[in-house]
């Protein structure tokens, strides 16, 4: 008798246990890398994922693990979905892409796409470390409260884990063509602008109540949410200078003086510019309609 070997799967599902609420709503500005930002965030759990049971013990740990999903990317989507329908034939290895360009080497070198941390993958996932701030417990359902991920909003999450500092970190490892954490740019922020973004902080602040129902707005998750999205701090605007400070720019065009770049942070579309001081200025903030 012949022991016939069972085929593999070439697909596995996994459960989207969460989501990522984040002040980032577009891929443009968000961070390459984890933790070169300190951009605070929240993961949503959905049920029945978000019991505080399956939580108990992680507060003993600072950072965690999250597996994520490539939710912007267009080859993912499209392998999926087809005129706005369920695509189940479609193949997803067949926009397969063997090569990609690293923006770190200049957006022109070609390397190996398992060589890279490009979002167009096979299997569409992230994996980033995340300094976990704190867990909270709004309405009976989990909220993590995160700093350094550079998911955007809306990320669909797929696993966490903690971050085991013995065995995860290793600070012999070699790393290639990014050996070190990128160059960053200064950035001025122009009157016009920082008037701008204090008057719509006021007008927030009028408009929504903030200050008379904080207290209240916390107790709920949808308050906690909207904070996370949408509502502007004036420690908003140094996040919005280390964004910036990333140079979210296309490779091909960081030499080009005089034109204006538009990054959306939570409510209000920041326009920058690159000044011929080898500076990057703030010049417009205006809120996004």
């Amino acid at each position: 008798m012949t022991c016939q070997t069972a085929a593999p799967f070439s697909h596995h599902l996994s459960p989207i246990i969460g989501y990522h609420r984040a002040p980032l709503s577009q891929k443009f500005g968000a961070p390459r890398q984890p933790n070169l930002v300190a951009l605070t965030s929240v993961i949503e759990m959905l049920a029945p994922y978000d019991t505080p049971a399956a939580f108990i013990g992680l507060e003993d740990f600072s950072h965690i693990w999250v597996s994520w999903q490539f939710h912007h990317n267009y080859l993912y989507k499209d392998s999926l979905y087809k005129d706005n329908q369920p695509n189940k034939n479609n193949k997803t290895a067949s926009n397969f892409r063997p090569q990609v360009r690293p923006p770190r080497l200049g957006g022109n070198q070609k390397i190996g796409v398992f060589a890279s941390r490009s979002m167009y993958r096979p299997s569409a996932l992230g994996l980033s470390v995340v300094k976990l701030e704190r867990i909270e417990i709004v309405e009976g359902r989990v909220l993590l409260i995160v700093s350094g991920a550079d998911m955007i909003d809306g990320t669909p999450i797929i696993d966490i884990k903690p971050y085991v500092a013995y065995s995860d970190a290793m600070p012999e490892a070699q790393s290639g063509f990014a050996p070190s954490a990128p160059h960053l740019l200064e950035v001025r922020v122009s009157e016009l602008a920082y008037a701008q973004f204090e008057q719509i902080i006021a007008n927030q602040r009028f408009a929504n109540g903030v200050e008379k129902n904080a207290k209240d707005e916390r107790l709920t998750v949808k308050a906690v949410i909207y904070n996370t999205q949408k509502q502007l701090l004036i420690s908003d605007l140094d996040t919005i200078k280390a964004l910036i400070a990333q140079d979210p720019r296309p490779a091909y065009r960081r030499r080009e003086t005089g034109s204006s770049f538009v990054m959306r942070y939570k409510s209000v579309d920041v326009s920058f510019q690159l000044l011929k001081t080898d500076e990057l200025q703030i010049t417009n903030i205006a809120i996004v309609e």
